[in-house]
């Protein structure tokens, strides 16, 4: 990268599953990202990749740190804390930069902060109505950096994401377990996008996004949550999961997973196709399967739908 360019180069906050591949998508284009990550380890995978990375706490940023920053294309791709229902580590990342703002800011989010839809089709113009702690913390986030754009004039773009999935992100050991799953006719509507669309939706939105806007992020194709364990299994070879009665489910699965099972919606992509001009390489399940590669690579122990 040459010296010049070094300041309008784009950073990474959380340069992780989804970043690195933000990163490589950057690369193909000649720029070289800086790339922050919670741990030494991270930080030195990424180095030994090419990659200018650093372990950084960013919600212990110095004014030195945040001075970096100042005025550069910024992707937000770190989750909440996983308890309560603030993102404290959102809000003071933005106190540190609030005298050194970013150019412009990508940050991704959750469909999850919908709540239960009851299976209807939802746009972004939907009202919030989040139910579980872990949408009340995107939420939060999300209402958070959207005050502090208005204050400070940094450009925000906002991802609302569905469930990721790809390579070494499949329920491979759940459905080794055998857990039951509850039967399709009683299953909700579940999204997903495949991590490889997500990355490229990403650099679409620093792009071309609108500043305030919202895009869903989610492959438009949604089906029902027992498909998508009978898909995954029938990929990796595997025998399906058990299904049984959603009055059976409390005490046979996690409370997670129920937590999940309460709401239901089904998510349209239209904006990010329309303003963006996103084209999907995975517009389904079926499709963004064949692309993960063999599935006897390392499970992973995410739940199916982590940003639903």
């Amino acid at each position: 990268m040459r010296a010049g360019n070094e300041r309008h180069a784009p950073v990474i906050v959380g340069c992780g599953y989804v970043g690195s591949r933000v990163e490589h998508l950057h690369r193909e284009r000649g720029e070289h990202c800086r790339a922050l990550t919670c741990s030494g380890a991270s930080a030195a995978a990424l180095r030994g990749r090419g990659i200018d990375a650093t372990a950084q706490d960013v919600a212990a940023l110095t004014d030195e740190q945040a001075a970096a920053l100042a005025g550069r294309r910024l992707y937000y791709l770190v989750p909440p804390e996983p308890r309560g229902r603030v993102d404290t580590r959102m809000r003071r990342f933005l106190a540190a930069c609030a005298a050194h703002p970013p150019a412009r800011i990508v940050s991704i989010g959750t469909t999850g902060l919908y709540g239960d839809c009851n299976g209807a089709w939802v746009d972004e113009t939907r009202p919030p109505n989040p139910c579980a702690d872990r949408a009340w913390r995107r939420w939060d986030g999300e209402q958070a950096l959207r005050a502090w754009a208005d204050e400070t004039g940094c450009e925000v773009i906002f991802l609302r994401v569905a469930g990721i999935y790809g390579p070494e992100r499949l329920p491979l050991r759940r459905i080794r377990s055998g857990a039951p799953i509850v039967r399709r006719d009683e299953a909700p509507y579940t999204n997903r996008i495949h991590v490889e669309d997500l990355a490229r939706l990403c650099q679409a939105a620093m792009m071309r996004g609108r500043p305030g806007r919202i895009y869903h992020a989610c492959d438009g194709a949604p089906g029902k949550m027992t498909d998508y364990f009978h898909a995954v299994a029938d990929f990796a070879g595997l025998p399906r999961l058990p299904e049984i009665p959603l009055s059976e489910a409390r005490g046979r699965l996690s409370e997670g997973l129920l937590s999940y099972l309460r709401e239901s919606r089904r998510l349209s992509n239209r904006r990010a196709r329309e303003e963006l001009g996103m084209r999907f390489r995975y517009p389904d399940l079926g499709r963004g399967l064949s692309a993960c590669g063999s599935p006897r690579r390392r499970d992973s122990l995410s739940p199916p739908s982590t940003n639903r």
